[in-house]
């Protein structure tokens, strides 16, 4: 008898879905690959030829009225990764929602609530979890060793300019697309929302948020567009949901400058009661200053484990198959949608606070 296989269909093939999610799962022995779904059918058929796919379809209802399908990958542009995943859970496949999980907290709440009751799993795609560093990390600080977190900083500045600014072209070299680049939908802000905020810094946020647990309570932001029609530089602060008597603070910032050929900056800060801990992300390297005065440090990893972009397609696998849990868990997702939809509102108004409990 043949082992099992999970049937798994692809919702999106744009970028990233043909560079990191549909090769993974080619690669995967305990993968079906059933079908490939794109509104744009030049793509569609792009993607199909390139990785020997037979199913496609222009529409997600349609593949799942047609096709026997245990979950889904969703990696669609940024403004309709909610009626996608909603429809596969719905359906009662497990799903990875590519990052930003979707751009309203109100959309995130749903759909945890839609998988919670479905008795599914909603993995979303942030690669940094899965990685033994972020693991490291997360577990001291939940452990309560350090104390109760007081401040957090994050730092997360990347090449993406081009990208916003709708000329993909420009990274064709940097990135070698397997079938095709982008196009101008990170420019397009009826598509991708925002620019670097709901682009990279969702990485920065979600890293943050899945180490320390916080939960943000009250934002105020500013960000810069420079001619863009989508935010480049972006100054996000947060008072989290207090923990114990004392509430933490923090801030997230970056710019999406950064120039060709430099690897830009990815930093965690977190200070506790009675130590810190610094992950530097691009490198793999985690520091952790203890009680009494020790030091820890590790990393860094091997340059090809560092970003794992295979990792969420494996995880579903293993979702399906009964053989793992979900490493990137919805909750984080829903919790950096919060802090993002808070911060895009709140620069809209000139820096005004925007409570989360507001938005739910």
């Amino acid at each position: 008898m043949a082992a099992q296989k999970a049937r798994v269909a692809v919702v999106g093939t744009g970028w990233w879905s043909t560079t990191a999610h549909i090769p993974a799962l080619k690669r995967n022995p305990d993968v079906e690959l059933v079908a490939l779904v794109d509104r744009r059918p030049d793509a569609l058929a792009k993607a199909a030829a390139a990785y020997g796919v037979d199913h496609t379809y222009t529409d997600v209802n349609d593949m799942l009225a047609q096709e026997e399908v245990d979950g889904a990958i969703v990696c669609v542009n940024h403004a309709t990764h909610y009626e996608v995943a909603k429809a596969c859970l719905e359906a009662g496949l497990h799903v990875v929602i590519d990052k930003p999980m979707v751009l309203y907290a109100n959309h995130a709440h749903e759909l945890q609530a839609i998988a919670q009751a479905k008795g599914r799993e909603l993995i979303v795609g942030y690669p940094w979890h899965y990685t033994p560093i972020s693991r490291r990390a997360r577990d001291i600080i939940q452990s309560g060793e350090l104390g109760a977190i007081q401040f957090v900083s994050c730092l997360f500045s990347s090449m993406v300019v081009e990208f916003l600014r709708g000329n993909d072209q420009a990274y064709a070299p940097d990135f070698g697309y397997p079938v095709h680049g982008p196009g101008s939908a990170y420019a397009d802000p009826k598509l991708s929302g925002g620019g670097h905020g709901h682009l990279q810094l969702t990485h920065s946020i979600g890293s943050t948020l899945f180490v320390s647990g916080l939960r943000g309570d009250v934002v105020t932001a500013f960000m810069e567009n420079f001619g863009l029609a989508v935010d480049l530089a972006c100054a996000i602060s947060v008072r989290f949901e207090a923990e114990g008597t004392y509430p933490a603070v923090g801030t997230f910032q970056g710019s999406g400058n950064i120039q060709r050929g430099d690897v830009g900056e990815f930093d965690i800060q977190i200070f506790c009661e009675n130590g810190r801990l610094s992950l530097d992300q691009h490198n793999s390297l985690l520091y952790v200053r203890k009680p009494d005065g020790t030091e820890l440090r590790e990393g860094p990893l091997p340059a090809e484990e560092r970003y794992p972009t295979h990792a969420p397609a494996y995880n579903l696998v293993d979702v399906i198959l009964g053989r793992g849990e979900n490493g990137s868990p919805a909750e984080v997702g829903v919790r950096v949608v919060e802090i993002l939809d808070a911060a895009y509102r709140s620069a809209a108004n000139g820096g005004q606070p925007v409570k989360i409990a507001d938005l739910i």
